[in-house]
């Protein structure tokens, strides 16, 4: 469980650092002509190219780290409706009693 706790944090860090060493090879790229880039349109495509070249590395280098993000948030979730459920149960069970109480006052 300790190797998961972070998971998220993990996987989002871990895809931030392929976005922009992506982004910094478009930009050298960019700078030494091999990409042609003129005035700010050049650097908004060249932060598109960046994303469009990081998405499926991060999809096939980082899929450990995504199923253990994924088991976090899913373990997170089932914890969450768990205790929504016993919630409800006693909630449930304090108006039964409730109802239970005023009829037995009704009948006596």
């Amino acid at each position: 469980m300790s190797s998961k706790k972070h998971a998220t944090l993990r996987y989002t860090s871990m895809r931030l650092s392929i976005f922009l060493s992506c982004l910094l090879i478009a930009m050298l790229l960019g700078h030494f002509g091999v990409i042609p880039v003129t005035g700010s349109t050049g650097v908004v495509f060249l932060v598109l190219l960046a994303g469009l070249v990081s998405a499926p590395l991060s999809y096939v280098l980082l899929s450990r780290q995504r199923d253990e993000m994924s088991a976090q948030l899913a373990e997170k979730v089932a914890n969450r409706r768990s205790r929504s459920a016993q919630v409800a149960a006693e909630e449930d069970a304090a108006d039964d009693a409730a109802r239970a109480a005023a009829a037995a006052q009704g009948q006596g």
